[in-house]
């Protein structure tokens, strides 16, 4: 049964991984086995990941550049490729929130959370897929959210892109299915990190979290660890175009 759940040897670009939920499910998916390339803007904290990876025998490589790059995203893409020889598979988890009222918001801080939410993943998906169509096989991983699917007030820009990227899963799914390509979204509910430090230590929402799930309490990163490596093992071979919700139970609850 292990096998099922084998990454060995894979090669696996996870972006967003310098901390939070992205380094988590690297980490998880290292465990398995995987080569995995973390990304993120700082070369430094990078390093400082990897070096947290390759202290425990885990196999871990680094590719610093920003999402909204779209050139530099599709040469560090190809780059891993030639060095490899392949690209097994992609989680695309970079992304930011934003929260304000309504009419507080500038367009730009919209067009800046959707740049690097939606639109730097289907940039770094398209550009996977050139890689994985020729060999016939890969995994593009999404990092959407419960909030693209029900909703909070402030966060516009946010459940728009994570909504969006649950669309897009659906079209890049039924398009790379004959190419041997898998295309998810793993949907996570109110995790412990750094993104969400100001709900976190906020006590109303807080508890408000902590009630209306049925778990009773906030997930902790390495708790997705688990879903990634499903979807990008031999265990997720006939699911695609699916979005996965790890949330404690919280949307399902009246």
């Amino acid at each position: 049964m292990s096998s099922l759940f084998s990454l060995q040897d894979h090669i696996v670009l996870v972006t967003g991984a310098s901390r939070g939920l992205g380094l988590a499910m690297a980490s998880a998916m290292a465990e398995a086995g995987a080569l995995v390339v973390l990304n993120g803007r700082e070369q430094a904290t990078l390093d400082h990941a990897a070096a947290g990876l390759h202290a425990r025998g885990l196999r871990a490589e680094t590719a610093a550049f920003d999402v909204t790059d779209y050139s530099a995203a599709a040469s560090a893409v190809a780059a891993i490729a030639q060095r490899h020889g392949r690209l097994d598979a992609v989680v695309l988890n970079a992304g930011i929130n934003h929260r304000k009222p309504l009419l507080d918001w500038e367009t730009a801080d919209f067009e800046r959370v959707v740049s690097i939410n939606l639109t730097g993943c289907f940039v770094l998906a398209r550009e996977a897929a050139r890689v994985m169509i020729p060999q016939s096989s890969g995994r593009i991983i999404f990092t959407g959210s419960i909030m693209g699917i029900v909703a909070r007030p402030t966060v516009h820009a946010y459940a728009a892109a994570k909504a969006g990227l649950g669309g897009m899963a659906k079209t890049l799914a039924v398009e790379l299915a004959p190419r041997g390509i898998t295309v998810n979204v793993i949907c996570p509910g109110f995790f412990d990190t750094e993104m969400n430090t100001p709900l976190t230590q906020n006590p109303e929402f807080d508890a408000w979290v902590k009630s209306r799930c049925p778990l009773g309490r906030w997930a902790k990163p390495e708790e997705l660890g688990g879903a990634a490596v499903f979807l990008a093992s031999a265990a997720g071979n006939y699911v695609t175009g699916h979005m996965l919700v790890v949330d404690g139970g919280l949307t399902i609850n009246m």
